[in-house]
């Protein structure tokens, strides 16, 4: 049995008291100090927020990150700017403030409407953006009135401002303010003057350019207006975004496409993948639509036939007429077959019960693979075609890019199609009829097309046969975007050089496109001249006569269409130029491809050229001339081309198989 002796309970005791004591006296300590604070520290403090004044907390937005082309050059920036905001809680009454301003500040309808719909859905807190980018006269007078007008707020901020306009437009995309949904769960998204990237690489890259707020401790008055700042944390800008883009190149090749009324271009490297000009032309200026663009206007822009807003690179959908030819070619040889094989074309071929017209009426006489590619002849595919197959057509066409999405940074891209009898099958419950094979020889049919999947086509014959990729970004947050090793395609390099020396044949005397061909040694090129059509013929307009292409309206002018590579030593640069209801692709794609690959040759010395590239007398790129009308829909082209005409009738309703 254990004794517990008196001397030790007091011992015990003692040191229970010691420690409970040390606590108190620790306790008392921090409240002291918090007292000390309160009354002597930040006294004065409480004394102003006591007089009726308190304090507000407000969110800085980070500056949004420059975008820049390959050399550094600034394609978007944000610029200092002034608005007005209103913050309800902050209002005795909010809607004679309201009415005041709409007095002074002669909002319209439209605006008015949007500020309702704001207060509604927003909380008092909130500020509820009344007007951007205010002028100094108004801004002047907002700060008179300010004591008369609770809850008004002058902010200076930024406004997002593309210096290029319409030549960086479809690139680019443009800001706006985020949707309901979007800013649910993000008090950024719910500043009123806070914008996002809606479209382009603004919308792609747009957690990388936003950066990160700050915050800063206001001191208003009972009216509301600021007194002074009582601390601030600044945010973070965004990162810097620098783009594969030659800006001086885009605004060559947006400025070479007005000549045209609806035309895209591409121009990108055949080694990395880099894009330097991707140019859709008619544009817009993005910076309408930065500060919120009217109703006016956006149907205007929605309701163009042209349709402006689109970028026609990246989304338009066309068949690829005549330079899909290299692709059949290709299959061919890599199924073994001899390119010295020969048809004989008089013009046309019939098969069951149509007859399939060759561009050229008299025909082309004896013709072999060369031959048929670098004088497009029609008859020579239709005849290759049936011993290729669709379905070697159609796997042909995946390996080199067509029919899928090349998952290049930049929004909404279309996939296109090239068909198959699993597609026919699946989406008309039909089968494949032989005579479509010969359509989709030529280009035609289902067949369709976005002007970049032609320029990756052409980079990955090109290049020798890599998987080549497109890209626009070169570096985010000043980390360089890793140079990618693209994996060789399975396909034989005799056959592909066959149809590069092919493509080069069509750039020479007796090639479809010889007229264009760069007349310096060093920096030829090679091409594939293309003209889609956009109806069938009939048989008794083709008894009649045909329509030619500058008698037809414009909107039933056939697609001209130029696939190119340079230098034809060693390729670095592929140029796809569509023009739509252009005509040939001959007369009216292939000078302006020439023009854009003479360009990206002449700008880029960094790739170590034969020599500098002087062009011959005449011979220099040349934009259209500004003072010059531009052609109207319906009016008559000044010649006509020789390349592709419709070759189809669609009156013999009998399937071509019987």
């Amino acid at each position: 049995m254990t004794i517990v002796r008196d001397t030790d309970r007091g011992r015990l005791l003692t040191r229970r008291a010691f420690l409970i004591g040390g606590v108190q006296a620790s306790l008392f300590g921090v409240l002291f100090n918090r007292l000390y604070n309160l009354q002597v520290k930040e006294g004065d403090r409480y004394v102003t927020l006591a007089e009726e004044n308190r304090v507000s907390l407000r969110m800085v937005l980070p500056p949004r990150g420059l975008i820049t082309d390959r050399q550094g050059l600034i394609m978007a920036r944000s610029d200092k700017s002034f608005r007005a905001v209103l913050v309800p809680e902050q209002a005795s009454d909010v809607n004679q403030t309201l009415r005041a301003l709409y007095d002074m500040m002669r909002f319209e309808d439209w605006e008015k409407k949007r500020i309702q719909k704001d207060l509604k859905k927003n909380r008092s807190f909130v500020p509820v953006l009344l007007r951007e980018n205010i002028d100094w006269e108004t801004l002047s007078l907002l700060e008179l009135h300010t004591p008369e007008l609770p809850g008004l707020v002058i902010e200076a901020g930024e406004t997002r401002f593309y210096p290029f306009n319409e030549a960086t437009a479809h690139i680019l995309g443009y800001v706006g303010a985020p949707t309901e949904e979007e800013a649910k769960d993000d008090p950024l998204l719910s500043q009123p003057s806070f914008r996002i990237g809606k479209s382009g690489v603004e919308r792609v890259y747009d957690l990388d350019l936003r950066g990160e707020p700050g915050t800063t401790h206001v001191e208003v008055n009972a009216f509301g207006r600021p007194v002074r700042e009582l601390e601030k944390h600044e945010g973070k800008s965004g990162h810097e975004l620098r783009l594969t883009i030659d800006m001086s190149l885009q605004e060559f090749a947006q400025k070479r496409l007005t000549a045209e009324l609806s035309a895209s271009a591409v121009v990108m490297d055949c080694v990395d993948g880099s894009i330097y000009s991707i140019a859709s032309h008619p544009s817009f200026d993005p910076n309408q639509f930065t500060l919120g663009i009217s109703k006016d206007l956006w149907g205007k822009l929605n309701n163009d036939p042209l349709v402006p807003l689109i970028n026609k690179a990246v989304m338009g959908l066309y068949a690829p007429g005549s330079t899909y030819k290299v692709v059949v070619a290709l299959a061919a040889l890599e199924m073994g077959i001899n390119p010295k094989t020969t048809f004989f074309c008089p013009g046309h071929l019939d098969f069951g019960n149509h007859r399939f017209h060759c561009w050229k009426k008299g025909g082309h006489g004896t013709v072999d693979m060369k031959k048929g590619i670098f004088q497009s002849c029609d008859v020579f595919f239709y005849h290759i075609s049936q011993k290729v197959g669709i379905d070697k057509i159609y796997d042909m066409s995946k390996l080199l890019g067509l029919s899928q999405k090349l998952g290049v940074d930049l929004p909404n891209e279309k996939a296109g199609l090239v068909p198959n009898r699993e597609w026919k099958q699946k989406n008309y419950k039909e089968s494949w009829q032989p005579g479509e094979t010969l359509v989709a020889s030529i280009g035609q049919g289902y067949m369709l097309t976005t002007p970049l999947q032609l320029a990756v086509m052409t980079a990955r014959l090109a290049s020798g046969g890599l998987a080549i990729k497109p890209h626009v970004m070169q570096s985010v947050k000043d980390v360089k975007r890793a140079q990618e090793t693209f994996p060789p395609l399975p396909l034989k390099p005799e056959n592909i050089q066959f149809i590069k020396d092919a493509m080069f044949a069509v750039c020479q005397p007796g090639g479809t496109a010889a007229a264009s061909q760069i007349p310096v040694a060093g920096y030829q090129m090679a091409g594939k001249t293309g003209t889609s059509q956009v109806r069938r013929i009939s048989k008794a307009e083709r008894s009649k006569g045909v329509i030619p292409n500058e008698k037809r309206p414009w909107e039933e002018r056939d697609h001209a269409l130029f696939i190119s590579f340079a230098p034809i030593e060693n390729p670095r640069y592929v140029c796809c130029v569509v023009v739509e209801h252009g005509g040939g692709g001959s007369k009216n794609a292939a000078p302006i491809a020439r023009d854009l690959l003479i360009e990206v040759m002449k700008r880029d010395p960094a790739k170590a050229l034969p020599k500098p590239l002087v062009m011959p007398a005449g011979m220099d790129p040349k934009l259209p001339d500004k003072n010059a009308p531009i052609q109207s829909p319906t009016a008559p082209d000044t010649q006509l081309d020789e390349d592709e005409e419709l070759i189809m009738e669609d009156d013999l309703t009998d399937d071509p198989t019987n």
